[in-house]
This record gives C-alpha cells, sequence and structure tokens, in this order.
C-alpha cells in the first residue's frame, strides 16, 4: 500500500488535531484535580503540569493550520509530482498454472506444552476474611485512586521518610511504610497487611481520614523481640482492591525479652502466746 504527499498531510493533521484535543483535555482534568490536592506543592505541580499540556496542545494545534495550508504546497517544491504510469494491457492472464495438490498435510509436527502445569504466576493479593469482617466503612471506593510504590524508613518528619532501605538489622523499632496517594474519598475503608515470610504478621484496617491526595502512611511498632528476621511484604488496599505492595527484608536476631520479676509479698510470722 502507497501513501501519497496529500494523504501524508491529511494523516499528520488529524493526528495533530487528536494530539490538540487530547492535550487540552489533559491539562483541563489535571487543573481541576489540583484543587482537591491540600499540600501547595503537589498542587502547584499539578497545576503546571495541566497548563503545558494545554500549551502543547495549542502548539499542535498551530502546527495542524500549518499543515492545512502550507505543508503540500512545501512537499510538492521539494517531491514534484510524477505522471503515473498507464495500465496497458500488455500482460494477459493465461491458465499455464495448474494447481495440483503435491503437499500433503501430515502430522510431522506434534505440539508439545511449552508451559508446565505449575503455576509461574503470583496471585493477585487478597484480604482475608478475617479482616475483611472488621470493615466499617460503607463508602464506595474511587477506582481511580492510585498509590505511589512504598519507602521503609526507621523515621518519618515533614510527611517524608528519612533514609529509606529495604534492609534493616535489627533491633528494628518504629518502621513506617510511606507513599503517596491521589483520588483518594475521606471514609473509604483502607487496609495495610504486614507479611513476613507469607504470615501475616500485623494489619490496619480503618476508614480513610485523610485528604483525597498528598503522603501517607501505614506503620508498624511492635516489641523488639517480633522483628523476626526474614522477608517482609506489605500490601495496600482500598476497599477490596489492591493498589500497591512493598517489600524489605530484616536481618539479624532480635534482642530477647525482657523478663521483669515481680516481688510476691510474704506474711512475717507473728509470735503466739
Amino acid at each position: 500500500m502507497q501513501l501519497d504527499i496529500r494523504a501524508a498531510v491529511q494523516t499528520a493533521m488529524v493526528i495533530c488535531l487528536l494530539g490538540l484535543i487530547l492535550s487540552i483535555w489533559l491539562g483541563v482534568r489535571a487543573i481541576r484535580s489540583s484543587n482537591a490536592i491540600t499540600f501547595y506543592r503537589v498542587r502547584h505541580q499539578r497545576v503546571a503540569g495541566g497548563w503545558r499540556l494545554i500549551g502543547f496542545g495549542i502548539l499542535l494545534g498551530f502546527l495542524a493550520l500549518f499543515m492545512n495550508f502550507y505543508a503540500e504546497p512545501v512537499a510538492y517544491r521539494f517531491l514534484p509530482p510524477s505522471p503515473s504510469p498507464s495500465l496497458t494491457p500488455s500482460i494477459t492472464l493465461s491458465p499455464t498454472i495448474t494447481l495440483t495438490p503435491t503437499i500433503t498435510l501430515t502430522p510431522t509436527i506434534t505440539l508439545t506444552p511449552l508451559v508446565s502445569d505449575t503455576p509461574t504466576l503470583t496471585p493477585t493479593p487478597y484480604i482475608p476474611i478475617a479482616v475483611e469482617a472488621q470493615f466499617t466503612s460503607v463508602v464506595t471506593p474511587n477506582p481511580e485512586a492510585i498509590f505511589s510504590p512504598i519507602q521503609f524508613s526507621q523515621r518519618y518528619v515533614n510527611f517524608e521518610v528519612v533514609n529509606p532501605a529495604t534492609e534493616f538489622q535489627n533491633p528494628v523499632g518504629h518502621l513506617y511504610g510511606a507513599f503517596t496517594y491521589d483520588n483518594m474519598i475521606p471514609g473509604v475503608q483502607w487496609t495495610a497487611l504486614w507479611y513476613r515470610d507469607g504470615t501475616l504478621v500485623h494489619f490496619e484496617t480503618i476508614p480513610w481520614d485523610g485528604a483525597t491526595g498528598g503522603a501517607g502512611y501505614t506503620d508498624w511498632n511492635p516489641p523488639a523481640e517480633e522483628w523476626l528476621p526474614g522477608d517482609y511484604l506489605v500490601q495496600i488496599f482500598v476497599g477490596l482492591e489492591w493498589k500497591v505492595t512493598g517489600e524489605f527484608k530484616v536481618v539479624g536476631a532480635p534482642p530477647p525479652p525482657t523478663i521483669t520479676l515481680t516481688p510476691i509479698p510474704s506474711r512475717t510470722p507473728t509470735a503466739q502466746p
């Protein structure tokens, strides 16, 4: 299939117009959504990105106008049209070739299963029934809610993690799993599940008490002896929908539990007459 200059110009112009509509729509949508963000820096970045998209769309509009009026004449200056060859009936189709069944299909190729029966895909994370039974919110989750990758740290200051890492040496102490989010609905049920080597060791599930967009965290501060070494997973859910998973590792044996002895008062013998 050959594409002449006129068809190419019209195709490019249509693509520019589609880009114009899409860029302006995305830009307006980004500016409107920034009104729900409480944090100034995130809101400012969202508004600036929206105006950039609108500007890019306007640029595509001017490019489409240029193509409509000037692109085809300019193209013909560098690529002058050549007369197309006329079709002459110089070649006649004659039945000189006959199709004969010289090739027979034989079952020489056997299909072997390339994929073994062992499942290799990781199942989609889900909320255990015991945790789901503790849901209290009736707010319908927003399917467009998004979360950033989780960062783990032992310090969380001014909505930011300090020295995030993926491996921690015992004693771990208080650990934070920080993230940023957007398109959340206040009051919707959200859940954080903490697993060690596939075993649920901690969870929290409460109605969302934050804003529609910003920064947040899930944390765990167990007794020192409960930070057993192993591979940990933290899964975030909104309603029953899984959003993001973070991973980290704990190495080293935890400190032994502290045993405190409580004195038991004893009776002092008294002399009897």
